[in-house]
């Protein structure tokens, strides 16, 4: 399978990425073009509620969701990432049902029904690349491509995103699944 940089895909660090800002992550890719790109990586939950960081919004308030460090870029902004039946307007359409952005209406229309598909994560700041920057990484083997899937975003243990996607990749990755954050640790 042929992947290509494009929104809706998921970039898993390569066990040799030591950046301790993408080491061991996996970012979805919300956005691609000329101008650069922009994710969020989807396997970090910070020890931070929701509430905390929105304490302006009533309706998340003891609602005990999580929230993820989407990465480096603007750390003091929070961004919504949805999964749903419809778009919001203002929301940027990533893959499968899966938007960024839109506005608390939707959060409260999640928080208020009962057991439906539709779910949401925050993530506090995001992963950004200049033009060309990404593709760079590419080259020098930082990132692994793979299909976006909404269930390693929303459902799966943030805890073992990284590891499992990497058993998916084959044979070859299957040492490296069990390999610990820190290699000096080992």
């Amino acid at each position: 399978m042929d992947l290509q940089l494009n929104k809706g895909i998921f970039l898993v660090a390569a066990p040799s990425l030591r950046d301790p800002n993408f080491r061991q992550t996996v970012v979805l890719l919300c956005v691609h073009g000329p101008e650069g790109a922009l994710g969020v990586v989807v396997n970090r939950p910070t020890a931070m509620s929701i509430s905390e960081a929105l304490p302006q919004v009533p309706i998340i308030e003891g609602a005990g969701h999580v929230l993820y460090a989407g990465g480096p870029v603007q750390t003091n902004q929070v961004m919504l990432l949805y999964r749903g039946s419809e778009i919001p307007e203002n929301a940027h359409h990533v893959f499968d049902g899966v938007c960024l952005g839109g506005d608390m209406s939707m959060v409260e229309r999640i928080l208020t029904s009962a057991g439906g598909q539709e779910s949401f994560r925050a993530y506090l700041g995001y992963s950004g690349w200049g033009p060309g920057q990404l593709e760079g990484e590419m080259g020098t083997g930082s990132w692994i491509l793979v299909p976006a899937d909404p269930a390693w975003v929303f459902e799966k243990d943030p805890s073992l995103v990284w590891r499992d996607l990497v058993l998916t990749l084959g044979e070859a990755h299957q040492p490296y699944a069990e390999m610990p954050f820190d290699p000096s640790c080992n």
